[in-house]
């Protein structure tokens, strides 16, 4: 008998799972950034959408509108980042 490992694949090194793992982790940030500005648009739209006489409500909808996008812009940006950094 021998004490070798059977044949087989070849188990993953802690390094390869630690990318792994950090690859997962970028792409979980880049759902919450997307998560966020999707929430930041609906809540604008929603805002716009209410018939009211008050200007008021206008002019909040217009600037989370432009957070929604600048969340989003931003969170991409930071996901190619990290996921070129990743690559070597």
């Amino acid at each position: 008998m021998s004490d070798s490992p059977a044949a087989g694949p070849a188990a993953p090194s802690r390094d390869q799972l630690a990318l792994e793992r950090t690859r997962l982790a970028n792409e979980r940030t880049l759902l919450a950034y997307l998560r966020t500005g999707i929430m930041l648009a609906a809540t604008g739209g929603t805002l716009l959408t209410l018939k009211l006489e008050s200007g008021r409500l206008t002019a909040l909808a217009w600037p989370l509108m432009a957070a929604a996008a600048v969340v989003i812009a931003i969170g991409v940006w930071r996901y190619g980042r990290m996921a070129r950094s990743l690559r070597g």
